[in-house]
């Protein structure tokens, strides 16, 4: 019996501050993994945000350096391949043939709502609904135009009736060409991004989170430009594009996003002669 009794003495609870110590050294142990996990978590995300930016920038500036050599490519003599804009940050408009499709019409229109007759040219590189450009080669102007049915046997071309500003006479230049502006829009001041604006057709986001965009022009005298004087002078253009992280960082309270900058030079190849 006195064994029970002994066995039962020694079986003691806990007292009210060693309850409250345990709890103290728990709560201990649970901030320190908590503060860890935070600051690894904060640190991952950081480190995803700076990987998209390096990406997204990177893959920008591969796209706009490619676009930017194909400028002036089978294009006629007058058209210029490059509109350059100083307008801080900086616009583009780049344009050149895609597939070398031309065809000149073989008779004067009698009003701008006159199709366009090529007799005797193969115009089955043109398409319904395709935007195509007319080219006037005696005042060097023309205009993009929607082309609303092409008739191949026949080699006529229509287009819709307030497509074309004015009459285009014999010897004018079919020509099937990408033309496409790039600019920054600051319209969200929390997301700036590269807009994309095909003839036609409303401005789209081409890259999300594009801070700046710089152009400088290399003439064939050496000397470098924010505008080109004359186009077919330029040698080389240089691209800096600025691009930054989605989300801010709290640490950085004045400025609380990371930036990434890269450049590109580009020899034109098409005007390096």
């Amino acid at each position: 019996m006195n064994i029970i009794k002994f066995k039962i003495g020694s079986e003691r609870g806990l007292s009210i501050i060693e309850t409250l110590l345990a709890l103290f050294m728990t709560g201990l142990v649970v901030a320190s993994v908590f503060g860890v996990y935070i600051n690894q978590h904060k640190t991952w995300m950081i480190q995803e945000d700076i990987t998209d930016v390096q990406q997204n920038a990177r893959a920008v500036i591969d796209e706009l350096t490619r676009q930017v050599r194909m400028a002036g490519f089978g294009l006629p003599l007058g058209l210029a391949g490059i509109e350059a804009f100083n307008t801080n940050p900086d616009t583009i408009v780049i344009i050149y043939s895609e597939n070398g499709c031309n065809a000149p019409i073989e008779h004067d229109m009698p009003l701008p709502s006159a199709e366009l007759r090529c007799d005797g040219h193969d115009v089955s590189c043109f398409h319904d609904n395709q935007w195509a450009y007319i080219f006037d080669p005696d005042s060097g102007g023309g205009e993009f135009f929607l082309i609303s049915l092409v008739q191949v046997a026949a080699a006529h071309i229509q287009h819709n009736t307030m497509s074309l500003s004015r009459v285009y006479n014999k010897g004018s230049i079919i020509l099937s060409l990408q033309r496409a502006k790039y600019y920054i829009d600051y319209t969200d001041t929390l997301h700036p991004n590269l807009m994309m604006e095909l003839p036609g057709q409303p401005a789209e986001v081409y890259a999300e989170n594009i801070e700046d965009l710089q152009f400088q022009y290399t003439m064939k005298n050496a000397t470098t430009l924010d505008v080109p004087t004359l186009v077919p002078d330029i040698r080389e253009v240089l691209i800096s594009l600025t691009a930054r992280t989605a989300n801010p960082d709290p640490d950085f309270q004045s400025d609380p996003y990371r930036r990434r900058t890269f450049t590109s030079k580009v020899n034109l190849r098409n005007y390096d002669i």
